[in-house]
């Protein structure tokens, strides 16, 4: 009874301390972290269930009115974790690692910016684009193009394993960025670098504003990936993908059918990330080649190690940690720095005003994810929240 109290009164707490300092990034931090808490309370099932539902579905929006940002870091969350829990299948739970995952995201952007858009009429000749409803059909569009590019990444790499996967996989993610950088002649696919926009948004529902409805969808997609995920998990698909990923001869020794896991692992991986491509993209209105690099590969792959691979909860924590010190802390550690700048404040006799400008902590943000990286590495190599079987295996709790 002290514990359910305990955790009611955090979270309420938390987003009272938002509601009467909407831009300080730590109280908005707090009522993130009094989430995590909850997650890892010992209290009843229902009580942590309705509490994390209140807070996602009603509280979160609350918070979004007092400062529309938070709603739409949120939002980026949501796209991120999505997006980890589809790499997570691949890398955590298969043991192929793919540094190409970007590629699918593209892939589903790109198929609703062009039919979405008056982008189309280039190919077609005329009617485009698509009325806005076509959005809500393109989301199963971009789950079965993500899936088929999936599947035709996993054809010609069924034999390479490690370092060799590795590389094939960068490789494709790069074909696919170059060709979308290139698709602009003879027949105008993609427009170049020059990008798509305007992209159409999807009808709202209830007149919700578009920052409310994004989020609703966004959680929406996440706890179907979550269910889909923890189903995958425990059926003789995620077992076969574990055999798999420990011993690939023992498991193909055992019946384990090598050709249809990896291509189904590849394929489910890429399912998610087509579909969030398609969100991405009426949400952006524009998107152009530099959306889809190889670092956003790399970002997704570090979501996935900093929460433990192989583990659903650790690839939601991962994703959040890393765009919240992304979109929030670095990002607002450098607006605080340019303030104390402009004020001409003194630390140590030196002014801050002669700082250079290439001393902004959000220059810096893939540094620090390395910094991270190397410190889990050696000091919790599991992960935040690691998988019961890696967390043996490592011999850790």
């Amino acid at each position: 009874m002290i514990r359910a109290t305990l955790a009611v009164g955090v979270v309420a707490l938390s987003t009272w301390a938002v509601a009467v300092f909407p831009r300080s990034i730590l109280v908005f931090l707090l009522f993130q972290g009094s989430l995590l808490w909850v997650y890892l309370a010992r209290i009843p099932r229902w009580l942590r269930a309705t509490l994390l539902a209140a807070a996602l579905l009603v509280l979160m929006p609350l918070i979004g009115s007092f400062n529309g940002y938070y709603l739409e870091v949120a939002t980026q969350v949501g796209i991120f974790v999505a997006l980890a829990l589809g790499l997570n299948i691949v890398v955590g739970l298969a043991g192929l690692l793919d540094l190409g995952y970007v590629a699918f995201f593209a892939v589903g952007a790109y198929s609703w910016a062009i039919f979405g858009s008056p982008q189309a009429n280039q190919i077609f000749g005329g009617g485009f684009p698509l009325a806005p409803g076509w959005f809500y059909v393109f989301l199963g569009v971009g789950l079965c193009v993500g899936a088929a590019t999936g599947v035709l990444l996993g054809l010609p790499v069924l034999r390479l394993r490690g370092d060799y996967l590795a590389i094939v996989t960068l490789g494709f993610g790069e074909v696919i960025r170059v060709l979308a950088n290139n698709l602009d002649k003879p027949i105008n696919f993609t427009n170049g670098p020059k990008g798509i926009t305007p992209i159409a948004r999807p009808p709202v529902p209830f007149g919700l504003p578009y920052s409310e409805a994004f989020y609703f969808l966004v959680l929406l997609i996440v706890c179907v990936v979550v269910l889909v995920n923890r189903r995958l998990e425990d059926s003789h698909i995620g077992r076969a993908w574990e055999a798999i990923r420990e011993d690939e001869l023992a498991a193909q020794a055992m019946g384990v059918p090598l050709v249809r896991s990896k291509l189904l692992a590849f394929a489910c991986g890429a399912s998610f990330a087509g579909v969030m491509g398609v969100v991405f993209s009426a949400k952006q209105i524009f998107i152009n080649p530099e959306s889809f690099t190889f670092l956003e590969s790399i970002g997704v792959l570090a979501m996935v190690i900093l929460g433990g691979m192989g583990s659903i909860p650790g690839a939601v924590v991962g994703a959040t940690v890393v765009t919240v010190l992304n979109l929030q802390v670095l990002k607002g550690f450098s607006l605080w720095l340019n303030e104390l700048k402009n004020a001409g404040v003194t630390v140590f006799g030196m002014s801050l005003a002669d700082l250079p400008t290439q001393l902004e902590p959000a220059k810096y943000e893939r540094m620090i994810f390395g910094m991270i990286l190397v410190l889990m590495m050696i000091f919790r190599p599991q992960g935040i929240l690691p998988a019961r079987r890696r967390a043996r295996e490592l011999g850790k709790p």
